[in-house]
């Protein structure tokens, strides 16, 4: 029997409605939206590039080696080198900050997976938030501001060299990046009386990128903090009322800063049981960066010219540079030739100008490039907190010069209908983002195939030479009849305590990439070189099972060396006789040798050291500039560059008579 009930229909999903962004499309707005990914699907995709710059992008800053991985090992192993600035007097680097990556750090240990694999789950980790943060903007930019600039936006970061690098450094700067990014997404947001959300989570994401990360990050804010005092964003304010809604707005804001300064808690508190005495880290930056006085300071270590951005930006950004730093005069461009793309022609009096919404929010950028261009030190790392940024008013901009396009086509045609159907427009953006791309490729392989030898030469010591002492002393178990080499489990190379050996580190200790990639048991020391600046000091060792505590239990974090000091001024002791190395690492130019009483070429002293590995590294000074600064393969390029030789250096003897040794107490049964 048929049934008179009905079904009830199903609801209808509500989408998103397009054209609600403070830039609107003109053309074919009754069309399909563009493609965009959505969150899961960025996370995805953008989580293979972060994961493979976590694997294979180099060290870029001996300061996150010297101020931020050794602290991490040493509270994580108990020794590593000591900086300075991680010193109880100076305490101008946070332990708040390197304890953050201490779990990620001790995860590969609980599994027995050793010290290097630390070293990659740290990176990994630092790729998954960078990954997360910057899928979230995409997404808020695609809601927010347009469709077509979030697509663009997304593939501009994808690709970046400079995200490559930044994403997986273990710095302040990058811990800036994130929050920063974060930050930026809540600030896309129209600003209003009703969003308190808006105004909490900004601020505190602002304040956490300048307290835990980097305090003059916090400059990125001024943006946002001028349009939440000045401007009315989502709210429609009539005269009488202007006031009442100003008190409001700044009382919001102050109780916002308020709670953000909470953030301080912790992280005073960390660094003062760290450093065994009372420490305001971002304070001590402050001082010692602005207030350091002429003898002190971040000049001590190199000045560049007023260019130095513009150029390194280019080298990680390439054409996106342009395009970034024009996005304001493109949009007063916009404003005179192509009003109708941000909506509304003529706001009233009591609204704001959305022209005036999207300056703002392309204002941090050119904040953040004139404050660092104004200082004499500069060093690519300062200007990671705006790398999304860069990318973000690339976009903005590319959108813009779409707009003017489509203007002047239809001025052409004096047809709509012709211009939405023209593939130009999509053609030319298409070929903008490809070109930013390839570029990108070829810095990213230029910087693994000229400057990756420090890596691959450390990488050799653990898995090849370090095994060869072993088996060669029988300190190295035989492998069961009918397995092959390639079959062996991973070694074991705790008993390489038994040899005593000594890396020494010349005129390449700036490159040195960390403890975390050198096995325990062999000790790391610096040999005089024509360096006439601070070297880092060695933390009072600990053995770390010995320790009854966690991690504030270590020692050396409240102790300062007596020769570390803030005025770069050369402490010798730090250095040890070159006769007492075992191995050394060394960089030379057979085809442009240069050779000094304290810099000797060890790599063809053949009667003192054996060449155990060695790898090719850019002569930058001999290779022309374009083929220096992108890779790409045939003799027709590569030919035009020069190299010299990264090595490991064997003492002969020193190790010789060390395995004679080892392998005499080892038939005795003393080891």
């Amino acid at each position: 029997m048929a049934s008179n009930t009905q079904e009830d229909p199903k609801p209808s999903i509500p989408s998103v409605a397009r054209h609600s962004g403070i830039l609107q499309d003109q053309l074919r707005r009754s069309a399909r939206k563009p493609w965009n990914p959505d969150f899961l699907t960025a996370v995805r995709i953008l989580l293979l590039i972060r994961v493979a710059a976590a694997m294979y992008t180099n060290i870029q800053d001996c300061d996150e080696v010297f101020n931020f991985w050794e602290p991490l090992h040493y509270i994580d192993h108990g020794h590593g080198f000591q900086t300075w600035e991680v010193t109880p007097m100076y305490a101008i680097r946070s332990w708040a900050y390197v304890l953050l990556h201490l779990i990620p750090a001790r995860l590969p240990l609980t599994l027995n997976l050793g010290k290097r694999p630390a070293f990659f789950a740290v990176r990994i980790t630092l790729a998954v938030v960078s990954t997360l943060c910057e899928a979230k903007l995409c997404r808020t930019v695609v809601e927010k501001i347009n469709e077509r600039v979030g697509r663009y936006l997304f593939f501009m970061l994808l690709f970046s060299a400079g995200m490559w690098n930044a994403a997986p450094a273990l710095l302040p700067s990058s811990f800036a990046m994130y929050a920063t990014t974060i930050a930026f997404t809540y600030s896309l947001e129209p600003p209003s009386i009703k969003n308190k959300r808006r105004t909490l989570f900004a601020t505190m994401l602002f304040a956490a990128g300048a307290i835990v990360g980097w305090p003059f990050a916090l400059a990125l804010s001024l943006p946002f903090v001028s349009e939440e005092l000045l401007v009315f964003g989502g709210d429609r304010v009539d005269p009488n009322s202007r006031k009442s809604w100003m008190i409001s707005r700044w009382k919001r804001l102050f109780i916002a800063g308020l709670v953000s300064v909470l953030i301080f808690v912790p992280v005073i508190a960390i660094d003062s049981a760290a450093y065994g005495r009372w420490s305001i880290v971002p304070w001590n930056i402050v001082r010692y960066n602005v207030f350091g006085g002429s003898e002190r300071g971040p000049d001590l270590y190199g000045t560049a010219p007023w260019y130095f951005y513009i150029l390194n930006l280019l080298l990680n950004f390439n054409i996106l540079v342009p395009l970034a730093f024009i996005s304001l005069p493109s949009l007063a461009v916009t404003y005179r030739v192509d009003r109708k793309r941000l909506g509304i022609s003529k706001p009233g009096p009591d609204q704001s100008s959305p022209f005036t919404l999207l300056a703002l929010r392309l204002a941090p950028l050119y904040v953040w490039t004139a404050i660092l261009t104004a200082q004499a030190h500069k060093e690519e790392r300062f200007m990671f907190p705006a790398y999304p940024l860069i990318c973000f008013n690339a976009a903005v901009a590319l959108y813009l010069i779409r707009g003017w396009m489509e203007v002047a086509y239809i001025s052409a045609t004096k047809s709509s209908y012709r211009a939405s159907r023209s593939i130009i427009f999509g053609a030319t953006t298409c070929t903008v983002i490809a070109v930013t791309g390839l570029i990108s490729l070829s810095r990213v392989l230029a910087l693994w195939h000229y400057y990756h030898a420090p890596l691959s030469t450390f990488s050799h010591l653990e898995a090849d030479e370090l095994p060869r002492l072993l088996n060669v002393t029988g300190l190295l178990p035989p492998l069961l009849p009918g397995t092959e080499e390639i079959d062996r489990p991973s070694i074991d190379l705790a008993p390489i305590r038994a040899f005593d050996l000594r890396l020494c580190l010349g005129k390449e200790w700036y490159r040195f990439p960390g403890h975390y990639l050198i096995p325990n048991g062999v000790k790391v020391d610096f040999v005089k070189s024509e360096f006439g600046g601070l070297l880092p000091a060695h933390f009072e060792e600990i053995h770390v099972e010995s320790t009854s505590n966690g991690w504030w239990d270590r020692p050396g974090s409240r102790i300062t060396p007596a020769s570390l000091n803030d005025l770069n001024k050369e402490a010798p002791e730090f250095c040890v006789p070159i006769e007492s190395c075992d191995y050394l690492v060394d960089l030379d130019f057979p085809e442009h040798p240069v050779s000094s009483l304290l810099e000797p070429r060890y790599a063809v002293d053949n009667d003192t050291w054996e060449r155990v590995s060695c790898f090719p590294f850019l002569d930058a000074s001999h290779s022309s500039l374009l083929t220096r600064a992108l890779w790409l393969p045939g003799s027709w390029w590569q030919d035009k560059n020069e190299f010299g030789d990264y090595c490991l250096l064997k003492n002969r003897e020193k190790v010789h008579e060390k395995e004679v040794e080892v392998a005499s107490r080892l038939q005795d049964g003393k080891l």
